[in-house]
């Protein structure tokens, strides 16, 4: 006999209705800058908007949500309706307000199970994901809403493709509505033409006291952090003279956008007690006035005046991987023409190396879509050339010939543009390393990508690969941990480990290959090189168990693999192609 739990589902009615879900866009920051002002306009929209609202366009507030609300509509005409009554009864209730409450709305006709105190199921969690694709004073609805709609007689339509939201494993199309004759095309959002990477303000630091001792102490966590930041090759960080302005101004986010071209502000406090401190950051992105991040982390305060302060470092490096992977998460997630080019230039560098076909195909979508923007400018260029390497080395292209050349028309055109952009000879010397076995040739790119920038990571890297492969071994190591000095926050870090393991059996250092192919693998576990460089490492060393496990695991990302088709993807003629490929027979891989 069932448990009554069990037949719960079966016994609960499930109903067919359009949700819309209500956010208030930065509810945070409103509360923090007028609390009583906020509750109070919000009371006044919702209670209008449940008395007067709602029963015009015979709707229901389903629950509240704090700082939004759930409505539920018997048809899309009379949510989009309502909706759009909403974004004007909010601009009233704020329209004396020094900070307006800002609405985004995502719609969906939804199917769910109904009981005395919620709704439940998949399509009301979708709801509130088509909300975050909104942008403040916005609609955005799934395409089984739309469809009950009628463009221009109930409201003005565009269509926002296919969107990748977060936790849902297909993509939503969905589209953008405003009032008839009122809708815009999303603008392209330009950035700086010549610089794609996201700009970061780091403002001093506010002392949680009135001692005048501890007034400088903030002044160094901006000095300590900038200096951090400064060190990744992603992110490009304000000057400190710029952003010394803007310390004790609340609320300046707009003004640093604006005034410093800064997509992220960095700030925070700090209170001291005899020898200790904590510090409180938050990282906030100035463009959707959001905070991304924040956390506390304490110490000594003597802590700060070393070198290689802990604090400092925690610090900077927590705010390092909020800033990106804020920029990966919206090249996810929102329509490309929304996105800012340094999204569309860092979405597309991280989805190129994830294990998701879907989002490798995304990947070019965005390098693509960055192309069409900046036609001339060699960096994205760059990185769909190396798309095109990826490709084959993880075996998803049906002719390596053709994208090997187009890998190649890519940095061709790149070098037209910017003929030392130091990037794009580092990729150009991996194609003819890698895939044509060119060992002269890929040696006289990389040469020239260090002299044009000593400073490029990948230069380095694929150095290390060439030194893999036909160079000194020992020089591999020392290149690819250099590569590592120059970028010790990247977001490909796998990357990194993965060519340190590589470099580190070609030396028949075969415990420390292994370690670093397990790093890379914990960062990124789909991934076939790293997968290839330690099943090698473990035949080599004699552990035969593990090395099955990890082939195993290797089949599963390329299902059809052969020693033969491996041989295919690259030289043939490479040394440590030729273990990997003896590995690959010791395990009884079919020939």
């Amino acid at each position: 006999m069932a448990t009554p739990s069990a037949d719960l589902s079966f016994a609960l009615p499930r109903h067919t209705k359009v949700l819309m879900v209500v956010d208030v866009v930065e509810s945070v920051r409103l509360m923090e800058q007028d609390e009583s002002g906020f509750v109070h306009r919000w009371h006044r929209f919702v209670q209008q908007t449940v008395d007067r609202l709602l029963p015009t366009y015979c709707g229901r507030l389903v629950k509240s949500l704090g700082d939004g609300l759930m409505l539920e509509f018997a048809n899309g005409q009379q949510c989009i309706g309502a909706a759009l009554e909403m974004h004007k009864l909010i601009g009233e209730v704020s329209q004396e307000s020094s900070a307006p409450i800002e609405l985004r709305m995502g719609g969906h006709l939804a199917e769910f199970v109904v009981d005395q105190h919620d709704i439940y199921g998949t399509d009301v969690n979708l709801t509130a994901r088509i909300a975050t694709l909104a942008g403040p004073g916005e609609i955005v609805v799934s395409a089984d809403l739309r469809d009950q709609l009628t463009a221009g007689l109930d409201a003005d339509v565009e269509d926002l493709g296919e969107c990748h939201l977060k936790h849902v494993r297909e993509p939503v199309r969905a589209y953008r509505l405003a009032p008839v004759g009122g809708i815009r095309s999303l603008p392209a959002r330009e950035g700086a033409v010549s610089d794609f990477r996201p700009a970061v303000a780091v403002i001093p630091f506010e002392a949680r006291s009135s001692e005048p001792d501890h007034f400088v102490i903030g002044e160094l966590i901006a000095d300590g952090v900038i200096a951090q930041l400064s060190r990744s090759p992603d992110i490009r960080v304000i000057s400190r003279l710029s952003t010394t302005a803007f310390r004790g101004r609340a609320g300046s986010m707009p003004e640093v956008e604006s005034r410093l071209d800064a997509a992220f502000v960095l700030s925070g406090s700090y209170v001291v007690d005899g020898g200790k401190i904590l510090i409180m950051a938050e990282l906030a992105d100035a463009r959707r006035k959001e905070i991304v991040w924040a956390d506390r982390v304490s110490g000594a305060t003597a802590d700060l005046l070393q070198a290689q302060s802990e604090l400092i470092n925690t610090v900077a490096t927590a705010t390092s991987r909020a800033l990106l992977d804020a920029e990966i998460g919206q090249s996810l997630v929102q329509p490309l023409p929304r996105l800012d080019s340094s999204s569309l230039l860092l979405g597309g560098i991280a989805m190129m190396h994830r294990s998701s076909v879907r989002d490798f195909e995304r990947s070019r979508q965005a390098l693509d879509a960055l192309i069409d923007r900046h036609a001339r400018i060699a960096t994205p260029r760059a990185w769909l050339a190396k798309w095109h390497v990826m490709r084959i080395i993880r075996g998803l292209s049906d002719s390596p010939r053709r994208d090997t050349q187009l890998a190649l028309e890519q940095t061709r055109r790149a070098l037209d543009s910017e003929p030392e952009n130091a990037l794009t000879l580092a990729v150009e010397g991996y194609v003819h390393c890698q895939l044509l076995g060119d060992g002269a040739t890929a040696a006289q790119r990389l040469a020239r990508a260090i002299a044009a920038n000593p400073n490029e990571p990948m230069a380095w890297l694929f150095k290390s690969v060439l030194s893999t492969m036909w160079g000194s071994p020992e020089d591999a190591i020392s290149e690819v941990e250099y590569a590592s000095a120059l970028s010790p926050i990247d977001p490909l870090r796998y990357y990194f480990d993965l060519l340190l393991s590589s470099a580190l059996l070609t030396n028949n250092q075969h415990a420390r290959a292994i370690q670093h192919a397990r790093l890379s693998l914990k960062a990124n576990r789909h991934h076939s090189p790293t997968l290839r460089v330690l099943l090698t490492a473990q035949v080599e060393s004699g552990d035969t168990a593990s090395a099955r496990e990890t082939l195993q695991d290797l089949l599963k990302e390329e299902p059809g693999l052969s020693v033969s088709s491996y041989l295919a993807i690259g030289s043939g003629a490479s040394v440590t192609r030729q273990r990997c490929a003896t590995a690959m027979r010791a395990l009884g891989l079919a020939e």
